[in-house]
């Protein structure tokens, strides 16, 4: 029995339980990110069940136009937020721990979009976890087909998903309806 099967995990779940063909670079498993340290020892995407159902619909419908998603990050426990905010407490790009999160309630989803014929990246205006105002969804001094691929990628999961987006962070999406979800207490996911 591996460690994954000894922990229940309702009402979160695995996002490849649902959909396989959705990628995962999940961001915080490794150094590619901001802390250049590893966080999790796991580099499965666990999401709210609800987050799930609606991410398996907006990959139907990109996979339709060639394009599908790329998630960095799903589920973080409490002792991974507080990881994050201590090496950068700024309330505008990384939630306070000592308040509840949105991706500690398990219906906050980091992610891009790709092509699926070679898998790359479309291009946005920042790299992932890039806290800037390029990142912010009003920055505007941006090349034409790059303001189109963060508007496409807006534009699927308001109104496919049902999300709603951060302000300051064009990868960052919240399921509507977020406050009606609890905090989540899973240990052991990334342990």
């Amino acid at each position: 029995m591996t460690s994954k099967e000894m922990v229940s995990i309702e009402p979160l779940v695995d996002i490849f339980e649902v959909n396989k063909n959705i990628a995962i670079d999940i961001r915080y498993a490794m150094t590619n990110n901001f802390t250049k340290k590893i966080i999790y020892k796991s580099d499965n995407c666990y999401v709210h069940k609800d987050v799930a159902k609606a991410l398996d619909k907006i990959q139907k419908h990109l996979e339709k136009q060639g394009l599908g998603l790329k998630i960095f990050d799903g589920y973080r426990p409490l002792w991974a937020q507080e990881i994050l905010f201590d090496v950068f407490p700024d309330e505008r790009y990384v939630g306070n721990p000592k308040k509840t999160t949105k991706h500690t309630r398990g219906i906050a989803i980091d992610l891009t979009l790709i092509n699926l014929k070679d898998l790359s990246e479309l291009e946005m205006p920042t790299e992932f976890d890039s806290f800037s105002e390029r990142a912010h969804l009003v920055f505007e001094d941006l090349p034409e087909n790059i303001k189109k691929n963060r508007k496409l990628l807006q534009d699927v999961m308001i109104k496919i998903g049902g999300f709603e987006p951060l302000a300051n962070e064009w990868w960052h999406f919240d399921l509507k309806g977020w406050e009606s979800y609890p905090y989540l207490k899973i240990d052991g996911l990334y342990c």
